[in-house]
């Protein structure tokens, strides 16, 4: 069983860029497929991204495609959700989550980490 930490959100102004990173402890980091998920207040968890264990094969929601980008560092335990451009409708809190196969539905992944809100100021 992996257990995920994220850190690295804040408040930020449009434009702006910032780096989450979520850390994994327990259980075989490379064997799990890593995903980024967030929900904004009153609004269901939409996904993020997904990137595949090895490979690093990457899949990306239409709202953030050319402004993030997902990465792994599986010899540190650790992924990334490289953010720019940021917009207001970024703001939500930011999930990492870990499954042994990729999927785009927050019922696909077993393991999450607590969050870490972004904020995004016009």
């Amino acid at each position: 069983q992996v257990q995920l930490v994220e850190s690295g959100g804040g408040l930020v102004q449009a434009g702006d860029s910032l780096r989450l990173s979520c850390a994994a402890d327990g259980g075989t980091f490379s064997s799990y497929v890593m995903g980024w998920f967030r929900q904004a207040p009153g609004k269901e968890r939409e996904f993020v991204a997904a990137i595949s264990q090895s490979t690093g094969t990457a899949t990306y929601a239409d709202s953030v495609k050319g402004r993030f980008t997902i990465s792994r560092d599986n010899a540190k335990n650790t992924g990334y959700l490289q953010m720019s451009s940021l917009k207001p409708e970024d703001t939500a809190v930011y999930y990492c989550a870990a499954d042994q196969r990729l999927g785009l539905s927050r019922r696909d992944y077993a393991y999450w980490g607590q969050g870490t809100q972004v904020t995004v100021s016009s």
